[in-house]
């Protein structure tokens, strides 16, 4: 029998079937929690019924459902957390678990770092959140901020464009002033908690296999300046528009050009040389854990 894991972010669901050892990724859904949160100071209605019924598709799948919650569900007002995580449980069936921002940094670090033999800095960015830890045979520092990508694109709406009108840099200005950056340097950034895989392989920007180490969850890489010159591309020449049409999940782009932005100034603060970008999140952590209902 397998088991589905479902993490629920503050834009995002990721959710894998975990057939003993083997993860297999199952499409998840965008749901602009965060963005909507900020809208209407409460969960939209339409929100957590689409949420509801995402779980409930999964259980011809399999009834073994484990789902957790971070960025967006940390930040409700006891009441509001009370009602729906009632409601949830009314209308699913399963428990919804509210995860901390230290569990899901230690979780993804860990489950990013299976393979890892060098020091290496790991970057957890959300919606409404953001995890960053040096790992060197385990995890030397760890700083969180309540800062995602949901944030610069209320102070940047042009990213969501065609192609963006705002310079890169007044960005990444805007971002390092609200995020809480580590002390310690590493040659290597791994970019976790899901997608920045995916969106290397479809937005059209350069890299190459990952030559660093080697983890099946982890294939592909560039060097910084290859990052450095493919966001800037990202901003001004490559049409958000026409990877809209291609791809099934055109509202998970929106926040892809502020995403890019984090990235580059972590990066840059850290002195990394090279980036690794993989669609990695808790479950590898989980399943590191042998975690088990």
């Amino acid at each position: 029998m397998s088991k589905i894991i479902v993490e629920v972010g503050s834009t995002c669901t990721k959710v894998d079937e975990i057939d003993g050892n083997n993860i297999k990724k199952l499409e998840g859904k965008t749901i602009q929690l965060k963005k909507h949160y900020n809208e209407d100071k409460c969960l939209r209605e339409s929100d957590i019924k689409e949420l509801i019924k995402s779980i409930n598709e999964l259980k011809s799948i399999s009834k073994d459902i484990y789902v957790c919650g971070t960025s967006i569900f940390r930040t409700l007002n006891e009441q509001e957390r009370i009602d729906f995580l009632n409601r949830f449980k009314n209308e699913t069936g399963y428990d919804f678990h509210i995860i901390s921002q230290e569990e899901e940094n230690q979780l993804t670090v860990y489950g990013s770092t299976r393979f890892v033999q060098d020091k290496v800095c790991v970057f957890i960015g959300g919606g409404g959140s953001t995890e960053i830890a040096i790992y060197d045979n385990d995890i030397k520092e760890s700083v969180n901020s309540k800062i995602g990508v949901i944030d610069v694109m209320q102070q940047f709406p042009d990213l969501s464009e065609d192609f963006a009108t705002t310079n890169i840099e007044d960005v990444k200005t805007y971002i390092k002033q609200k995020l809480n950056l580590p002390k310690e340097k590493a040659d290597i950034l791994i970019l976790s908690g899901g997608g920045h895989e995916k969106f290397a392989r479809l937005s059209g920007i350069k890299y190459e296999c990952n030559t660093l180490y080697n983890d099946k969850a982890s294939p592909i890489m560039m060097d910084i300046e290859t990052r450095k010159n493919e966001t800037d591309r990202y901003y001004k020449a490559i049409s958000l528009d026409e990877i809209r049409k291609k791809v099934t999940d055109p509202d998970w782009w929106y926040a892809t050009r502020a995403m890019c932005a984090f990235v580059l100034v972590v990066a840059e603060e850290i002195g990394a040389k090279y980036i690794v970008p993989t669609d990695i999140a808790m479950v590898y952590g989980i399943l590191n854990k042998e975690f088990r209902n």
